[in-house]
């Protein structure tokens, strides 16, 4: 009886043992799949190299400029395209006044016309007029 009761409690141990196992594993794997996520502010980033890297580039119009917005358009292969960029982490690579914005560019994605952008990191399409 004493064996029996032994290898039940061995049982036990085992199953408790592997529980805790489990649960340490799931921890462990959750906390590295939470810092291997990209983060929206990275994605983007990484959207903008793109674009600069490959992208085609064209004429746009800038039709509006908000705070921390730049709306404008531009057509591509006779399709008008809308659209705008949140330039509120461009700042440093922004002009100081943009009321001088004669023309723009945009750079943007011949697979995938409507992703496009006209500033980036190491980029601008920004092209302002010479004062004389």
């Amino acid at each position: 009886m004493s064996i029996a009761l032994s290898l039940f409690v061995a049982d036990e141990v085992t199953l408790a043992l592997a529980g805790v196992l489990v649960v340490i594993l799931s921890i462990i794997g959750y906390r590295a799949w939470q810092r291997s996520r990209v983060t929206p502010d990275e994605r983007e980033r990484l959207r903008r190299d793109g674009l600069v890297a490959a992208g085609k580039m064209g004429d746009a119009t800038l039709t509006e400029v908000r705070e921390d917005c730049l709306v404008y358009s531009y057509e591509v292969r006779g399709i008008q395209y809308t659209a705008n960029q949140d330039i509120a982490r461009l700042k440093d690579y922004m002009p100081p006044d943009l009321s001088a914005l004669a023309s723009v560019s945009v750079k943007y994605d011949s697979r995938n016309p409507a992703n496009s952008i006209v500033v980036a990191e190491h980029w601008s399409g920004l092209r302002t007029r010479k004062v004389s």
